[in-house]
């Protein structure tokens, strides 16, 4: 018999209530964009969401220690704080919620699991296998959602389970699409007003308009999240990985080197050296001052501009994953992996809460502005409908419709293969862009950065094989 609460006797209620370790910490990511806290929006399709409760399936009690990011929409963060509160007045728990920028959480982490106490349950927004070892498996409450909503998308399960030892080392209950943005003006006046496609695209018409108009492209080869999302993009499109479906390093391969190759020529036609040094914030920064004419993100960049720069947003429109000659594939921008530290002090509670969060995931999706998008699509019946008319927005309210059918064109970190301890510690270390740039510069030959890169990757999953976290 389950310990959880059964979903059947949630009561709803009235009102609007509102993830390596230090090889990451050590790379010291700057400041995420952020954006202002919208003022009082339309209401949405059907109205805002109703919350939901079930009483704990056990009688909790005590402390509950929470660490997250801070979200890039901070209208999420205003309705999650009071959220949680509420629960947690509800149920008898004490909640503590602590904000911090997303850049610090890994560093974060791994100091707390030295130290052996900190916070009961943290989020991130990657997978977090490289601390597999040292965390509570949550198949319990991944199994419950399942029964409660149905399959768990395979992106979200390949991103927080360990097939190799069968764990679940984090609860991952959303994710975040990570979609090309792009000045239509800019592309228009180049001929192509319907945005790019293919990621040649790129190098004919976005070296173009650098030329003609002198506005870049804006994709980072720095130690940053976006330029670890988007160059893995680039080379699963070029048919291309770190690992195969069997967890077995394929890294220095051809189609490797003729996407090292490429990106090398787009980086001479199309972009200037700033992307050697951009953080986390800068191809946001970018797009919002009118900077650049692409970029590879999340809809946040354009919801800022919404309010900072209402004409850049107005120009702002979305493409899907780019073609390449193998596929048309991007990566997640965000995926949220909750874990809970073996020294978490409240482990029932922290377990009751994720599920509790999960049933409301309707609301992260509102309060984030449509960012935030949910493992189980029954928890999101009106998403679509927002998509199609935007409660956030005055102009162009569909804009956002093509993200219902994203999930396709989305893929975990370590595709083929599952997003394995290995696979974390080579994304934290950003192994991936410094392969690029160092091609990119002239450091090396495209074929010479690959073998560099197959260096770097083979010891990192041989560590892992031999600890037995890592199949192949």
């Amino acid at each position: 018999m389950s310990d959880f609460s059964s979903p059947d006797t949630a009561l709803s209620r009235r009102g609007f209530i509102r993830a390596t370790g230090a090889a990451a910490s050590a790379a010291a990511l700057a400041a995420c964009a952020s954006e202002t806290t919208s003022t009082a929006p339309a209401s949405p399709t059907g109205g805002t969401p109703e919350p939901t409760f079930a009483e704990p399936g056990k009688k909790l009690s005590g402390d509950l220690k929470i660490l997250l990011w801070s979200h890039f929409v901070p209208s999420h963060d205003v309705w999650f704080d009071k959220f949680v509160k509420d629960w947690g007045s509800k149920v008898g728990v004490n909640v503590t919620v602590d904000h911090i920028n997303n850049a610090e959480i890994p560093g974060r982490i791994t100091a707390e699991i030295q130290a052996g106490q900190g916070h009961d349950v943290i989020q991130y927004i990657a997978p977090l296998p490289q601390f597999e070892q040292s965390v509570v498996d949550l198949r319990d409450i991944t199994d419950e959602a399942n029964k409660r909503w149905g399959k768990q998308i395979e992106l979200c399960r390949k991103s927080s389970f360990n097939p190799k030892t069968e764990k679940f080392y984090a609860f991952s209950p959303g994710w975040v699409p990570d979609p090309g943005n792009y000045r239509k003006t800019l592309w228009e006046k180049a001929g192509m007003g319907a945005g790019p496609k293919k990621w040649d695209d790129l190098l004919a018409v976005g070296a173009e308009i650098k030329k003609s108009q002198g506005i870049q492209l804006g994709l980072g080869m720095s130690q940053e999240i976006d330029s670890n999302m988007v160059l893995r993009a680039l080379m699963w499109s070029y048919g291309t990985s770190i690992q195969d479906a069997n967890e077995k390093v394929v890294l220095n391969s051809d189609n490797t080197v003729a996407a090292v190759d490429f990106f090398s020529k787009l980086f001479k036609e199309a972009m200037t050296d700033e992307v050697f040094s951009w953080n986390a914030a800068s191809n946001n920064q970018g797009l919002i001052a009118g900077k650049l004419s692409y970029i590879v993100n999340s809809i946040s960049a354009w919801r800022t501009a919404q309010e900072a720069n209402p004409a850049v947003a107005d120009d702002v429109f979305f493409t899907p994953a780019l073609q390449g000659p193998g596929a048309a594939i991007a990566a997640q921008h965000v995926l949220y992996n909750w874990i809970v530290p073996n020294h978490a002090k409240n482990v029932d509670a922290a377990k009751e809460f994720l599920l509790h969060y999960t049933a409301n995931f309707e609301s992260a999706t509102y309060n984030s502005k449509l960012y935030d998008f949910c493992a189980w699509s029954k928890l999101t019946p009106r998403r679509d409908a927002w998509l199609a008319d935007d409660p956030y927005s005055q102009n162009n309210k569909d804009k956002l419709k093509f993200l219902k059918d994203a999930e396709p064109w989305s893929v975990n970190i370590g595709h083929p293969g599952p997003a394995n301890t290995a696979e974390g510690e080579v994304f934290a270390t950003f192994i991936i862009p410094n392969m690029f740039a160092k091609a990119a510069r002239g450091e090396m030959s495209p074929k010479e950065a690959v073998a560099w890169g197959e260096s770097q990757v083979t010891p990192i999953f041989q560590k892992w094989r031999a600890a037995g976290l890592v199949g192949g």
